[in-house]
């Protein structure tokens, strides 16, 4: 790719994107040799961490005016010279030891080797607890110290939030400006955050502000007719939000990247009410005369609906006298089909939570609800008929991007996670990125407990509730992670049952959640959470629970994703703390119901023995082990397609602009 010229954009960004067969070719040939070079790559990164830590001395030396006189001199240089390796490794030097005076903090080795690793356009895979947010200042100060404003994209608001409070003050030592993106602000607000050096924000908001300047701009986005619209107030949009997309340091770079990269992201506008011909409570009851196997079937892989050739002479029989869209027969059936899938496919505390007499999102991957977000195509207001609630105006699309389409667009984009060699070669081949694995600075101490898979979910909850009550009466905190509002309060009421204090962090707890996790660490704590508690949360232990054996993590339910998993596991054994880990699965968990292979389930029926009854170990490996691959690979399928539909629509509407 290449950076867009000044004339062609109101503002930097790359264009341009290599064919798909040119980076799958890219990829075959080329993770090879990467994996070749990795213990060279390593020892390079080791040499230059060797050489900052080297400039200690002189640094620890300097008084505070000293020090960030430093930084302003090394900022005029790096503005006029460009990057380079010297004056790099003093900008890190420099970053360290502002880090260590204003929170405390001095970056060991591995930090300053993964910070390192960043400088070049790829991800830093360092283990879980291992420190990344700090690993992260160090790039972001260089790279602002260089004039090229930075964007730290972490993916929710808490993180964000907590990540910039808590380094401003060693960027503000150096002399750069912090800015903080959050849900809620007003226009004025966010865009002084993205005026700061930094600028700390989710990927959510990121892409629709980005959007929306593109919104703003419509047609005519060329620099030169902006300045002149400026000069003569004709068409003057008014400023944008965004300055560039110069620098991104992404943050749990495989969530933002990958997982959440299955569908684009759509701004719209109101495009009116209509309902006032009861739409969509009448598409409810036709739906529901409806018989499955004979007139409709789930596609449970795919999450959808289809109906058969039966249920659509059906649907036309129920239909007639109808007026309106009933009359088209593709209107008609993708009615029914979103019908069905609104009263099948999306349920009450698992896709969405109603608070405040309205049909709220929940991130499958935070666990977060997504405010004033909304499904398209009357889906959303399916839904709301379907709760019973005020149906609201359906939304038209206004512009519309995927991830890749959009972090691909940035001068430099790099990130760290804990879990990114196992999707290296789709970072590869989609955003031509690579993966730099970083060792830990302390041996890891946790350990796999062992992994039990029941024939009958209710042997796998009274299993949980016995873990909980063994590790809690040892001293140990216990951190037991759920998929669903719905599951994580019916543990809760399990728990209670059996006596057991316990706090629930959900998304209907989402205001209380730095209370939660900071008493998460603590002597006999029980704390039960969705995915809220997974990436990016640092449980920090009291010396009671790690003289007791640290963080005991139950896992409830596998998750399509290995990555996703390991997440949860890391929240115990951070930094070399001790911990423990171990799962609780049954047959009839989502994924393995939906992916795992029917003639394994069958055999797993078969050889499940004991009371309660328990698939062999062996069996059960295989099973979560294939179920998760199948689902894997089918997620990686709908982020291709994903891809290449929205290349496709951006080019058919490409001549009015819709397309972003």
């Amino acid at each position: 790719m290449t950076g867009a010229l000044a004339l062609e954009q109101p503002y930097y960004e790359r264009t341009g994107a290599r064919d798909a067969w040119l980076d799958e070719a890219l990829v075959r040939g080329g993770q090879a040799v990467a994996r070749r070079m990795a213990p060279l790559r390593r020892w390079r990164l080791a040499h230059f961490a060797r050489a900052v830590e080297a400039q200690g001395a002189e640094m620890s030396a300097l008084s505070d005016a000293a020090l960030r006189e430093a930084a302003e001199t090394l900022r005029f240089r790096m503005v006029l010279t460009g990057i380079a390796r010297e004056p790099l490794i003093r900008a890190f030097a420099l970053t360290r030891e502002a880090s260590a005076r204003q929170i405390g903090l001095r970056h060991y080795r591995v930090q300053v080797m993964g910070g390192a690793a960043m400088l070049d356009r790829g991800l830093t895979e360092m283990e879980t607890g291992e420190g990344k947010t700090i690993t992260a200042l160090l790039p972001a100060a260089a790279f602002a110290l260089a004039g090229r404003p930075v964007h730290v994209v972490t993916v929710n608001d808490y993180l964000a939030e907590r990540d910039s409070e808590q380094l401003r003050p060693v960027y503000e030592a150096l002399g750069l400006s912090v800015g903080l993106v959050a849900t809620g602000q007003k226009t004025p607000e966010r865009r002084a955050a993205y005026a700061a050096d930094i600028t700390y924000c989710t990927n959510k908001d990121l892409v629709f502000d980005y959007l929306r300047d593109r919104l703003s701009l419509g047609r005519h986005r060329g620099l030169p007719r902006r300045m002149v619209q400026a000069l003569t107030g004709a068409g003057a949009t008014g400023p944008l939000l965004l300055r560039g997309l110069h620098v991104a340091i992404v943050d749990e770079a495989d969530s933002v990247l990958i997982d959440e990269a299955r569908t684009p992201l759509i701004l719209s506008g109101s495009g009116g009410p209509e309902n006032d011909d009861g739409l969509y409570p009448a598409a409810l009851d036709v739906a529901g005369a409806l018989e499955q196997g004979a007139h409709w079937r789930l596609k449970p892989k795919e999450r959808s609906v289809e109906l058969t050739a039966e249920g659509r002479e059906a649907l036309t029989r129920l239909t007639t006298g109808k007026n309106g869209l009933w009359i088209s027969r593709r209107a008609r059936e993708e009615l029914a089909e979103r019908a069905l899938s609104a009263v099948h496919l999306y349920h009450r505390d698992t896709q969405y939570i109603v608070a405040e007499g309205k049909i709220q999102i929940v991130d499958e991957f935070t666990g977060r609800v997504m405010p004033d977000r909304s499904w398209e195509s009357g889906l959303h207001q399916m839904i709301e008929a379907k709760e019973n609630l005020a149906i609201t105006g359906r939304k038209i699309t206004l512009a519309r991007i995927t991830y890749q389409r959009f972090f691909r667009r940035y001068g430099h984009l790099t990130g760290m996670t804990g879990t990114a060699m196992e999707v290296a070669s789709e970072l590869a081949g989609v955003y031509h990125l690579g993966v730099t694995r970083v060792p830990t600075n302390r041996p890891t101490q946790r350990r796999d407990m062992g992994r039990r898979l029941f024939v009958e979910t209710d042997d796998k909850w009274a299993a949980v509730v016995v873990s909980a009550r063994t590790s809690v009466a040892l001293g140990r905190a216990v951190l037991i992670g759920t998929r669903s509002v719905e599951i994580s309060e019916h543990i809760g009421a399990l728990l209670t049952a059996a006596d057991l204090p316990h706090t629930v962090l959900n998304a209907r707890q989402d205001r209380g959640e730095a209370e939660i996790i900071a008493a998460a660490g603590q002597p006999n704590r029980i704390t039960v959470a969705t995915n809220m508690a997974g990436r990016g949360t640092d449980i920090r232990l009291s010396r009671p629970v790690r003289e007791a054996g640290g963080l005991h993590v139950i896992l409830t339910e596998y998750h399509e994703s290995t990555r996703i998993d390991r997440q949860l596991f890391g929240r115990g054994g951070r930094q070399g703390d001790p911990g423990g880990y171990e799962c609780f699965a049954a047959l009839d968990d989502e994924v393995l119901a939906r992916f795992a292979p029917a003639a394994l389930m069958a055999l797993a029926r078969r050889m499940a023995a004991g009371n309660p009854a328990e698939v062999p170990g062996r069996l059960a490996a295989m099973m979560v082990q294939r179920a998760q691959a199948a689902a894997g690979q089918l997620n990686a399928r709908i982020r291709r397609e994903t891809l290449v539909n929205d290349l496709q629509l951006d080019t058919m509407l490409a001549f009015s602009g819709s397309g972003e």
